[in-house]
This record gives structure tokens, C-alpha cells and sequence, in this order.
């Protein structure tokens, strides 16, 4: 069965309108926005090829319901500097009750996630100091497909594609990068740790520091041929 134009068009709805929530309610907090839309287009990329209609529509529906408990029930605190005291962001679609609990509330504590260092050498650090999740076998679901592509009967005809879900976070990774399933079945768990690495370090994750390393590299390059330029600019001057 395939997804009609109006479902499809039902589910991007739902997703601009979970988009507009994560930017509402997560707005002063960069870290933990950009960890909510990754978990987004995790997610979004798990049931881009679901073709049963009636998986399609609960997704999209389950996606209404977050972007409405968003904006009704989460509220983000912020810890005033050298107080006791916590200013709370409350938007126009805030639910508030009718009870007087949020006055007598147990102390907060600062339990948002140290801000993400700029230069290379401090990420670094940081990057070296986090705490890499640990997979767990309880928590993941483990099935195997047979393989497509290049690579003959091996492959083909063969349930080397291994597919793993990590249940708490519903994240989906899936790997034939060999003709061997246990070799599949150890990138598998490798690909699936570093998910959870950006998911719970986000920023400080290895593919990141990859990332911020090339670009130290590329900014130290512009600042070399800069300071070049600025060399000959003066011996011709002179």
C-alpha cells in the first residue's frame, strides 16, 4: 500500500508544527534544541518508508500530541546568577492549573548541561571529559534481512543486513558494510553508540570533534594566507 498526497501532507504538517513547538518551548537553551531535533529527524527518517497507511497517520498524530504537550506542560528555568532563585519561562500556551503546587514546588537544581566550548583546545577537553553511553543488549532489538546490491549470492541471498533498534531512545540503525553478518552485527552496535553519543553529548560527540577540527584546521589556513597577504601588502609598501 502506498501513503496518499494528504496523509503526506497531514504528517509535514505535524512535524512543522512539533518544529515550532521545540522552537518555543526549547528556545533558550541551544544544546538541548539541537538534541530534540536530531531525536526529530531520527525519527522523521525511521518512517520515511513506511508504507502502511495506518503507521503513517499514528506517527503523524504522535507528533501533534509532543508538539502540544510541549507547549502546555514544559516549561524551561533558568538559575539567576548568584541566587537562590529560578526565573521560569512561561509562553501564552502554557497551561498554569488551578492549584497552588507550582508555589510550594521542592528546591530546582541546575541541571542544565555546561555550555559548549568555542575554541578547538577546550572542546577537546571537554569532549575527552563526557561520558560515552553504554549499550546495553537488553535494550536493543536485533533482526536481519537479506542484503541488496553488489556482492553476488553472498549478499543476496543471504540475512546479512543487521538491523538494530534501541528501545528507550527508538533510534534505528541498520549496516551491510561486509559480506559477514558478524562483523555487521559489531559496526551495527558501533553506529548505534555513536547516535546515542550525539544524542546524549551533543556537541561533544567524536563525529563533532571531527567536524571541529577540520574547521580549526580550515580557520588556521585563512588566518596563514591573511597574515601572507598582510606581509606582502607592506614589503610593497616600503
Amino acid at each position: 500500500m502506498s501513503i496518499s498526497a494528504e496523509l503526506k501532507a497531514s504528517a509535514r504538517s505535524a512535524y512543522r508544527s512539533l518544529y515550532r513547538a521545540s522552537s518555543s518551548t526549547f528556545g533558550g537553551d541551544a544544546t538541548v534544541l539541537s538534541a530534540f531535533r536530531y531525536k526529530m529527524r531520527e525519527d522523521a527518517s525511521t518512517y520515511k518508508s513506511e508504507t502502511d497507511p495506518s503507521a503513517y497517520e499514528a506517527h503523524a498524530t504522535q507528533a501533534r500530541d509532543i508538539a502540544q504537550f510541549l507547549r502546555r506542560n514544559v516549561v524551561q528555568a533558568t538559575k539567576l546568577p548568584e541566587e537562590e532563585t529560578w526565573s521560569i519561562r512561561i509562553t501564552q500556551d502554557t497551561e498554569l492549573g488551578s492549584n497552588d503546587s507550582h508555589k510550594n514546588a521542592a528546591p530546582a537544581h541546575d541541571t542544565f548541561p555546561p555550555k559548549r566550548p568555542m575554541y578547538y583546545s577546550a572542546l577537546k577537553r571537554a569532549s575527552s571529559q563526557r561520558k560515552i553511553p553504554e549499550l546495553k543488549e537488553e535494550d536493543i532489538e536485533e533482526s536481519f534481512v537479506r542484503g541488496s546490491g553488489p556482492g553476488g549470492q553472498s549478499v543476496n541471498k543471504t540475512e546479512n543486513n543487521v538491523q538494530l533498534l534501541h528501545k528507550p531512545t527508538g533510534i534505528r540503525v541498520a549496516c551491510q558494510e561486509t559480506r559477514s553478518l558478524f562483523t555487521n552485527r559489531m559496526l551495527a552496535r558501533r553506529l548505534l553508540t555513536a547516535k546515542l553519543d550525539a544524542l546524549e553529548n551533543p556537541g561533544l560527540s567524536k563525529e563533532e570533534l571531527k567536524r571541529a577540527k577540520q574547521r580549526e584546521r580550515e580557520r588556521r589556513r585563512r588566518k596563514k594566507a591573511k597574515k601572507k597577504i598582510e606581509r606582502k601588502q607592506i614589503e610593497t609598501s616600503e
